[in-house]
Order: C-alpha cells, then structure tokens, then sequence
C-alpha cells in the first residue's frame, strides 16, 4: 500500500505562488531547443508544424500547477509527451516537461504517481519505435535500435534518482528543522520552569519573613516602639533582598545569554539565611563545614536549605531548627534540615511547589530528596546531591 503523500509546508494552495518565472523559462528553451533539434533531425524525423508546437506549449503550460497539482500535471506531460513523440516529432527538450514534473511529483510525496507516468512515456515510445511506426509519421521510418531504448532507459532511471535524492534531502531538512524547533522549545520549557522555581523560592521567603516581622510590628506598635522598628527594618532588608534577586532573574530574561549581573546566591551565603531566620523567629543552628561546590550544585543545596527553613517559619510550631552539612565521602553532599514541630497546619513540611521545587532541583542534578515527618516529632528534609569538590580557582570565584 502506498504510504500517504507529505504535503510540504510550501505545497498548499494558499501558500504557494505560481511558478510563473521558471515556467516561462522552460518554455522558451523547450521552443527554442526544439526548433534546433528539427534542423538537426530534419529528414528524419517530421518537421514542426503548429500542432506541434501547441503540443510543446500545452506541456510546458501545464508546469506552472506543477506544485498544486503535481499527480495531474505529471500525467499530462508525460501524455503529451508520448502524443508527441507518436506524431513524429524530433527528439528534444520535450523530455524537459516531463522531467521537471516528475521531480515535483516525487518531492511532494507522489512517488507512485511520478514513477508510473515515467514508466507510462517510455512504453508508449518502445511501441511506438517498435511497432506503430509503420502507421504513423514519418513515411519510410524503421524501428528504433534497442541501444536508443537502453539510453531512455537510464535516461527515466536518472530522473527519478534525482527526484528522490531531492526528496530525501528535503525530508532530512524538515526533521532537522523539527527538532531544532522541539529542541528550542524544550529549552524554553527548562528555563520558564528555572525561572519559576527561582521566583518561587526568592518571593516565598522574604514574604514569609516580612509576614512575620509585620506581624510582629503591628503587635508591638503600641507596646515596644523600639521592638517594631527593628521589625520594620528586617521588613525593609528582606523586601530589598528579594526584589534585587527578582530583579537578576528578570535581567535573564531580558537579556539572554548574557552574564549575570551578581552571582548567583550559594552556600556561602547560608548565614544571612541564618539571620534572616532569626528576624522571623528561628533560632537556627548550623552543624557541619561549608563545602566548596559547582555553581549548579551550590545554587540548588542553597534554595533547598532556604526553602525548607520558609517552610519551617510558615508551617511549623517549633522555633529551632537544625541544619547539617555532611560530604565526608566527597563524592556527595547530605543537607539535613530538621525542626521539632509540632505543625501548625496540614501543610507540615511545606506543601505543593516548594517540595517539588526541592526535588525538581534534586533531580536535575541527579540527587533526591526525602521529605516528611520523623518518628520522634517535627520534620526532617534530607537531601543527597551528588557533587565534585574541586578547588576553585581564583577565576571561578570572581565568576561567583
């Protein structure tokens, strides 16, 4: 069974213009190299009279719906073709007609059609050069040698070869382009969700910290003035903080592909998560030295660490927690983030984006994560990233 013709991006009637220009050229080299071939055949073949030259004109015309209409048009010339050639007409360009019709016919998927039209012409001319001839004109022909057939042979078998190398190559192209169009795509989908887990992380704990100092602030107003300054001062810090990471994330977006204004936030940075807990509330206490790792690495274990101490504020009765950093095999680092609860909601541990975005950066890295209750009270989140400890050099660290 025929496999379905592949319409071509450029094959729909709307699409595509009419091939007006190439048309009008392989008219005029079909009439003027036909007229040629008549002297050159002039004896031996008829001479060209009007029906003729309709004959070449009506092939010709039929090219220009060569990319509409490839099946019908490709039957026609090679009709026409084969009218011709049955009238006696010299040997010549004719065969052009034909070959550029059958080239479209196979480039838009209708290779049966293309190669029974083809196949169609030259059984028409062996039986005309073998047998018809002694009806039709000239007068006084013989038959055609069979070393002529074998060159109209390889002449119909060169054709369709090209017409199908054209064809294989314009179908690798259109895969080629598909996944360079998928493979962009993918990467857009990567980075939007990049962008959404930076975002998610950033805003979730400043805001959960802002929550609670406003909280404290609007308390304390009356109260301890002094007390709901400092509450308002870690409010300002925090909401600084967050809109200058928002801000570097935006610029990403703006401009792609060029370096990040500031470094991207890494372990380094954990005791001004330290602190800003500790403006929440959170008394939390860092077991364990701080690594040095891949900036991917280094950027994941400090959102995971973040995110899992918002969740501690946002969710968890408890106002201790614990943070332990172990990489004692080198090979990968274990976060350990612990508090004792009890949970202030059915949300313990966090909920929804904030644990997938854990796992999500886990995962792109080839670590996991465990996230849950623990059996003595509170909740644990415990994550293994897989990592290389290499020194860096002085250049990697101004990079940072």
């Amino acid at each position: 069974m025929e496999a379905q013709p592949v319409r071509q991006p450029w094959a729909h009637d709307r699409e595509v213009s009419w091939p007006w220009r190439s048309t009008l050229l392989i008219t005029v080299f079909v009439l003027v190299g036909s007229h040629f071939a008549a002297e050159q055949q002039e004896g031996e073949r008829a001479a060209l009279d009007v029906f003729a030259r309709v004959l070449l004109v009506l092939a010709c015309g039929l090219l220009l719906w060569r990319l509409r209409h490839p099946v019908p048009v490709v039957f026609g010339t090679a009709a026409g073709a084969a009218v011709y050639l049955g009238a006696g007409y010299p040997y010549g360009p004719v065969f052009l007609t034909v070959a550029v019709a059958c080239f479209s016919a196979v480039v838009a998927g209708h290779r049966r059609a293309a190669w029974t039209a083809v196949g169609m012409l030259w059984a028409a001319h062996v039986l005309v050069a073998h047998w018809l001839y002694r009806w039709l004109p000239p007068s006084g022909d013989s038959a055609a040698s069979w070393g002529q057939e074998a060159v109209i042979a390889a002449w119909v078998a060169a054709i369709v070869a090209l017409a199908e190398l054209a064809r294989v190559r314009r179908e690798q192209w259109a895969r080629e382009r598909a996944e360079r169009a998928q493979a962009a795509r993918r990467r857009a989908d990567e980075e939007r969700l990049r962008i959404a887990q930076e975002l998610h992380d950033v805003l979730a704990h400043s805001i959960s910290v802002i929550n609670v100092q406003a909280g404290v602030g609007l308390a304390l107003l009356d109260t301890d003035p002094e007390q709901a300054r400092a509450a308002l001062t870690t409010i300002k810090s925090a909401s600084k903080e967050a809109l200058g990471e928002v801000r570097q994330v935006l610029d990403t977006l703006r401009t792609p592909g060029d370096a990040p204004r500031a470094p991207a936030p890494g372990l380094d940075r954990l005791p001004e998560l330290v602190e800003q807990a500790a403006s929440a509330g959170l008394t939390v206490r860092v077991e364990g030295e701080v690594p040095r790792l891949p900036p991917g690495a280094d950027l994941a274990a400090f959102r995971i660490v973040q995110e899992a101490l918002t969740n501690v504020v946002r969710h968890s009765g408890s106002r201790r927690a614990r943070v332990r950093l172990d990489h004692g095999d080198r090979t990968t680092l274990r976060l350990c983030i612990d508090d004792d609860g009890p949970a202030t909601g059915a949300d313990a541990g966090g909920s929804g984006n904030g644990l997938a975005g854990m796992r999500e950066r886990a995962a792109a890295l080839g670590g996991t994560i465990e996230a849950g209750p623990r059996s003595d009270g509170g909740f644990r989140v415990l994550a293994v990233l897989p990592l290389r400890t290499e020194p860096r050099s002085s250049g990697e660290e101004a990079g940072r």
